[in-house]
């Protein structure tokens, strides 16, 4: 995807400018907080994770903002916390795996940054969140099979990042490795 300094992007060419942001999208388990503290260490970047800083704002968790507000209001201030976040220079980003279902998160992300999606099997990612209690998308009686319905959902919004990653079999490193290759190509 990446060529001397060059972004392509669906058959055009954007300049790659150094300041911007990079944005860590994919569903929830791929690993875009772990990630992106490594990949901010290696660039010597900011790193923020997005849902972190709700729940600092918001002063409670994720899990119950959805369950209070329901997840249209999370989405609003998600929406809200992104716009702020991509006014700055030089941070990588890790977003909540919905982060990408509002089009005009899209835009602004590739506006102001690099798009990255992590992605992985539905193997992994169960292995990776079995043990969580504060994934509320997941709180259903078939995690399985919701794994796999939402994924299949997003697959078309994932698709607009500007290059995937697959963590399935891949360590941290590994992975900050090849968006590293990626990005500076």
């Amino acid at each position: 995807f990446y060529f001397s300094g060059t972004v392509l992007r669906k058959n055009r060419t954007v300049p790659w400018i150094f300041n911007m942001n990079i944005y860590l999208v994919g569903f929830m388990g791929t690993g875009k907080t772990s990630v992106g503290r490594q990949l901010a260490v290696q660039k010597k970047w900011n790193f923020i994770d997005l849902d972190e800083l709700i729940e600092l704002k918001e002063q409670r968790r994720i899990v119950d903002i959805f369950a209070q507000d329901g997840e249209p209001y999370f989405r609003k201030i998600e929406k809200k916390f992104l716009k702020q976040v991509s006014t700055q220079d030089k941070f990588v980003v890790a977003c909540g795996g919905g982060v990408v279902l509002d089009p005009d998160n899209i835009k602004l992300m590739k506006k102001t940054g690099i798009l990255i999606c992590l992605c992985a099997t539905c193997e992994a990612i169960l292995k990776r969140v079995s043990a969580s209690t504060h994934r509320p998308i997941l709180n259903v009686a078939k995690p399985r099979e919701r794994i796999e319905l939402l994924l299949k959902m997003r697959a078309p919004y994932y698709a607009q990042a500007d290059c995937t990653v697959d963590t399935s079999k891949l360590t941290i490193k590994q992975v900050v490795q090849k968006i590293i290759i990626k990005v500076t190509k």
